[in-house]
């Protein structure tokens, strides 16, 4: 397995002067001679949550060693968090999707086949990169191209979605800080900028998570059907948030907090079926 830490301002010298601090971690196979030097495999970029103020750990290596072993060439963006304010962030998830592209060869990824994938506000951030990929803010400093910056597939887990009654206000707070204004939030409540052509979309949620409402997902699900866009949405009856994996790989030392829930653990069994007949040519290698 290729692992390595690429500091995205070194492959994008622009992001530098932007302040990014983000890392971009990589889980993949190499190419082998003995099964296939041409064989190429979907990827998945992972952006963990944490409210715009960090980036949690239980979001990002065991999601990518999960869909990793499911088939997928993983890939975990440490973005940018406050005080560091919006686009930045959307600008390095722009920047770590070119990359991929970039270096497709060399990573074995199938470039029709690339999803991306975020919880809690790290969900906002993939959603956001797959509604806005081709903004001038997103592209524009960085000289990218629409095309390698489009996911082809957004798998959200307990996203963080409206700025509006049901908002996680910290997220948005540690987002926009002194750059708030009415027409942005608007904006980035992001079931005001679904659009038809944006990538069909995966979504789970607790309907009892009472840091992120499930109103987030139902509202974003109301938007993709408005739109016609392709959607599968599942929402659990309990769980509290962030529980990433929800299995023992994602446990945190004090068991007293509640983030086992064995039946909202199948939803990385659930979400890689609905990657398989999503994705063209599913989530198997292509040689």
């Amino acid at each position: 397995m290729i692992t390595e830490k690429i500091a995205l301002a070194e492959k994008f010298p622009v992001l530098a002067g932007l302040g990014s601090s983000a890392v971009l971690y990589t889980y993949v196979r190499g190419s082998s001679e003995e099964i296939s030097p041409s064989r190429t495999w979907p990827a998945m970029l992972v952006c963990p949550g944490g409210g715009y103020c960090m980036t949690s750990d239980r979001e990002a290596e065991p999601v990518a060693l999960e869909f990793a072993a499911r088939g997928f060439q993983c890939f975990v963006l440490r973005y940018t968090c406050a005080p560091a304010r919006y686009p930045l962030a959307l600008q390095e998830a722009a920047a770590a999707m070119a990359y991929i592209h970039q270096e497709s060869a060399r990573y074995c990824v199938d470039t029709s086949r690339i999803a991306v994938m975020g919880f809690s506000a790290g969900g906002h951030l993939a959603a956001s990169l797959s509604l806005f990929w081709d903004a001038p803010e997103v592209c524009g400093p960085l000289s990218l191209q629409a095309a390698q910056t489009r996911p082809d597939a957004l798998c959200l887990g307990y996203p963080v979605i409206t700025s509006g009654t049901y908002a996680h206000r910290g997220s948005f707070e540690n987002l926009l800080g002194e750059k708030s204004s009415a027409e942005l939030l608007h904006r980035l409540s992001l079931e005001n900028s679904v659009r038809p052509d944006m990538p069909p979309v995966f979504l789970w949620h607790t309907a009892d998570d009472d840091c992120v409402p499930v109103e987030n997902s139902l509202f974003f699900a109301l938007a993709l059907r408005k739109a016609e866009v392709p959607f599968e949405l599942h929402i659990y009856p309990h769980g509290s948030h962030g529980l990433s994996l929800s299995t023992m790989q994602t446990q945190v030392r004090d068991r007293s907090i509640p983030l086992l829930v064995p039946e909202v653990a199948g939803w990385t069994a659930l979400c890689s079926a609905w990657l398989a007949r999503t994705l063209p040519g599913g989530t198997d290698p292509k040689d």
